[in-house]
């Protein structure tokens, strides 16, 4: 069976550690989950008898699928945040019949250990090496990227990073590795900041190792990207730990200045900022404000009239009541995300590097106003 394994995921350009050979990824989240229209497109068109259907429904579908741009590819790790129904919309092949026909066939598809092992090639149970002597308090920066990757958004906010840690003394470690996601680790660190992380990147283990966490009094900071694919495969960070679910972005054009403006001067993560600021941003919408959701305050939000929020993604960009930073209480956890962060200059601009700065400190427990247990 383990050669069967590596000899499926050698046909597919896989490699395995020597320690990884042992024992593949078996445990990731869509593993072993039927196939639909709604799982990653990667992992439809990565699993042979997936790609067999796909190709079945319409000769030269699984081309299509990885070209919807009129005819250009998707961005690198793109078909990883994407599915098979949200491409076939792109691809303006709404017809039911064939989702449906194309649900009906991907769920009789029997995974195989070797199928699973593909599904999960992105994942790992590598743990990273934390120094014996790290200063505390300290932050945990994970940077697993399996979706889209903008390398200078995540050099950039690398460097703001090392920046605050260095002013304020805290410890601080940099790993892509999600084998750091257990009770051991994470007990070293007061919060994890995700570095616009992209793609699904944790084993069920991790997930609930990191769920505990952070329900237990632990911290959560998420930049920008972190909060912005496409479509999220872990329902509690998108809807709980974050909020709200990214719909998308201006794109005529990308890059808009707008103005900021600063809801909750009070917040220990908005002390000191002024009532508002403009900036030039990729700025992102979500499904919903979360100015209505329970143990949630809004730090800083849009004058969507400051800019022009258009359409994009097949929706509307403007939210009306648009939160751009905000924190949420989760049991006895905290969790902080902006979603400023894609141009590299805004981790020097001065306001939204002390929104940041002071945020992770907030998510830390390190600011006289935390979260009750509730």
């Amino acid at each position: 069976m383990r050669k069967g394994i590596l000899l499926a995921a050698a046909a597919f350009g896989l490699t395995f550690s020597a320690a990884a050979k042992a024992v593949p990824v078996l445990d990731c989240p869509l593993g072993r989950q039927p196939l639909s229209t709604q799982s990653p497109l990667a992992d439809v068109l990565s699993v042979p008898a997936g790609k067999a259907v796909v190709e079945a429904a319409s000769p030269g579908l699984a081309h299509a699928m990885m070209h919807p741009f009129g005819g250009g590819a998707l961005p690198p790790g793109f078909d990883r945040i994407v599915t098979p129904r949200s491409v076939l919309v792109m691809l303006g092949k709404t017809d039911p019949a064939l989702t449906a026909r194309l649900d009906r066939d991907l769920a009789r598809v029997r995974l195989s250990n070797a199928d699973v092992a593909i599904r999960c090639r992105t994942y790992d149970h590598d743990r990273p090496a934390i120094p014996a002597d790290l200063a505390r308090p300290a932050i945990l920066v994970f940077g697993k990227i399996t979706g889209f990757r903008d390398s200078p958004s995540v050099n950039a906010a690398e460097a703001a990073l090392k920046g605050i840690a260095a002013r304020h003394g805290w410890g601080i470690v940099f790993t892509d590795r999600g084998g750091v996601f257990n009770a051991a680790d994470l007990a070293r660190f007061d919060a994890v900041v995700w570095n616009n992380v992209s793609g699904d990147a944790l084993t069920i283990p991790q997930r609930a190792a990191f769920r505990r966490y952070v329900e237990n009094g632990g911290g959560y900071a998420g930049i920008h990207g972190s909060g912005g694919d496409p479509q999220f495969f872990w329902d509690w960070y998108a809807d709980t730990l974050i909020g709200a679910r990214f719909i998308g972005h201006p794109m005529a054009p990308q890059f808009q200045e707008a103005r900021v403006v600063v809801d909750d001067r009070a917040h220990p993560a908005a002390r000191g900022l002024p009532g508002e600021w403009r900036m030039t941003e990729e700025w992102y919408s979500f499904d919903r404000s979360v100015r209505p959701l329970p143990r949630t305050r809004v730090l800083a939000s849009l004058d969507e009239t400051t800019y022009k929020p258009g359409k994009g993604f097949g929706h509307d960009m403007a939210m009306g009541d648009h939160p751009i930073a905000w924190s949420r209480c989760l049991s006895r956890g905290r969790s902080f995300y902006t979603a400023i962060g894609h141009r590299p200059e805004n981790y020097s601009q001065p306001e939204s590097l002390q929104l940041l700065d002071q945020g992770i400190m907030w998510a830390m427990g390190l600011s006289p106003e935390g979260c009750a247990t509730k």
